[in-house]
């Protein structure tokens, strides 16, 4: 979706050129509505009633604005820019769809990992899928939680000298696992009722809310480094038996 906003924005010069505010309507050029007028734009047909009358459901409430800013000068170089972009959009769209398809093979060893972090808040499938990439999903490899959290960089720096404290901002960390934290730390300040999102209230309104992200953030891998270091330790515990007493068996003499 990044990518074909991208396309869509660079769009923007043979649009302006040809006279055609087809943005100033529509949020999406490239919704369904936007396709199918700019392929028939593409295909020749320059009627703006005609291209209006191709929009589709809550669209189509905006036919009177849509012909308006469908009246232009589009002429046949511009029906070959605007050609040669939509061809890019659907190529990156391919793209994203193969490597969606290549991402869900390559994760499917770590589906366990993944479902158990989803279960926190403001963790989705996609925050999921980036700290496995990012850690391995081998909480093994940091002895604490306070190390993985020192190394993702959610954690207040230590800066003293002569018994003054200085800065206290955070290392810069991992930024894809750091972007994603964040993601999820935004979705529970939006959220109510649930044990993160009180966390985030109560420190927001004594240190102000980007101290409580990051808090927010900390707290979510504490449970990310926690929750498959015990379920570990659960499963390779020795198992402790008391050997059965034995029939029958003589006394033991003093």
């Amino acid at each position: 979706m990044q990518v074909s906003h991208l396309h869509s924005n660079n769009s923007a010069s043979w649009r302006t050129d040809a006279g055609i505010k087809l943005s100033s309507v529509a949020s999406d050029i490239t919704c369904v509505s936007g396709r199918l007028m700019l392929q028939g734009l593409i295909d020749g047909q320059h009627d703006p009633a005609v291209l209006a009358d191709l929009a589709k459901r809550r669209l189509r409430a905006k036919i009177p604005e849509l012909t308006e800013a469908l009246t232009g000068r589009f002429s046949a170089h511009h029906a070959f820019l605007a050609g040669m972009y939509l061809d890019a959009i659907d190529q990156r769209s391919r793209q994203i769809a193969e490597l969606t398809a290549r991402i869900e093979v390559v994760i499917e060893p770590f589906r366990s990992f993944c479902d158990l972090i989803d279960t926190i808040p403001g963790i989705g499938q996609r925050s999921a899928e980036v700290i496995v990439a990012e850690t391995g999903a081998d909480m093994s490899i940091f002895p604490t939680a306070a190390h993985l959290a020192s190394w993702a960089g959610c954690c207040p720096g230590s800066n003293e000298s002569a018994g003054r404290v200085k800065s206290t901002a955070t290392r810069p960390g991992n930024p894809y696992l750091k972007a994603a934290l964040g993601a999820a730390a935004l979705s529970i300040a939006n959220t109510h009722n649930t044990y993160l999102a009180t966390k985030y209230r109560r420190i927001a309104a004594r240190r102000g809310p980007k101290k409580a992200l990051v808090a927010i953030e900390h707290t979510i891998l504490i449970a990310i480094w926690t929750w498959p270091t015990q379920e570990r330790s659960t499963t390779t515990r020795a198992p402790t038996t008391t050997p059965a007493a034995t029939p029958n068996a003589p006394a033991a003499t003093p």
